[in-house]
């Protein structure tokens, strides 16, 4: 499916371009928006490689990964990323994930980029399964993932090298039919 553009109440899913380049650096750049993500802040070039990786598996096919700009309506700015990727080890099934500018925290971004993401996964994509993973620090992230409908499955211990140290993860999944349900309450 190319090309993504899904939309929610105050967002819009869209394909990333070259020009978003300086706009996904200013969230994976930032030390405050990668604080609970697997990695530390990505240089300029890294993101550029990762844009422009993103890029190309839009085209893929088949296509495994949806890398897409998370952007605000009113303002037309990119305010975000998001990611779903197919699980290799599931069948019709995903990963989920993305990180929002900090000043874009605390006014439900999050909740609706989730939102987003499984509406992708569910109604074009006709997925089973999602999951995603979050730092167990990352508590708005719980919160989040819990209000869509995302249900805790356990801890991945020792999951993630990241800053020096191992560190667990907290694992969420949702299926097809329990997603129909949370958009309904």
């Amino acid at each position: 499916m190319h090309p993504v553009t899904r939309r929610e109440a105050r967002l819009d899913l869209r394909e990333l371009t070259l020009d978003d380049v300086d706009a996904v650096h200013s969230v994976y750049g930032n030390v405050e928006a990668t604080e609970h993500l697997s990695f530390t802040p990505r240089s300029r070039e890294e993101v550029s490689a990762i844009v422009a990786g993103s890029m190309a598996s839009a085209t893929a096919s088949p296509r495994e990964v949806y890398a897409l700009g998370v952007v605000e309506r009113d303002s037309s700015e990119l305010i975000g990323f998001a990611r779903l990727a197919a699980d290799p080890h599931q069948q019709r099934a995903a990963t989920i994930g993305g990180a929002l500018l900090p000043n874009a925290w605390g006014v439900g971004y999050g909740r609706e980029t989730l939102r987003l993401l499984l509406a992708l996964a569910f109604d074009d994509l006709n997925l089973h399964r999602v999951w995603a993973a979050r730092s167990p620090l990352n508590i708005a992230a719980q919160r989040t993932m819990v209000a869509e409908g995302m249900t805790e499955e356990g801890r991945i211990r020792g999951h993630v090298y990241v800053r020096g140290a191992w560190r667990d993860s907290i694992v969420y999944g949702i299926l097809r039919e329990e997603w129909g349900h949370s958009r309904d309450s």
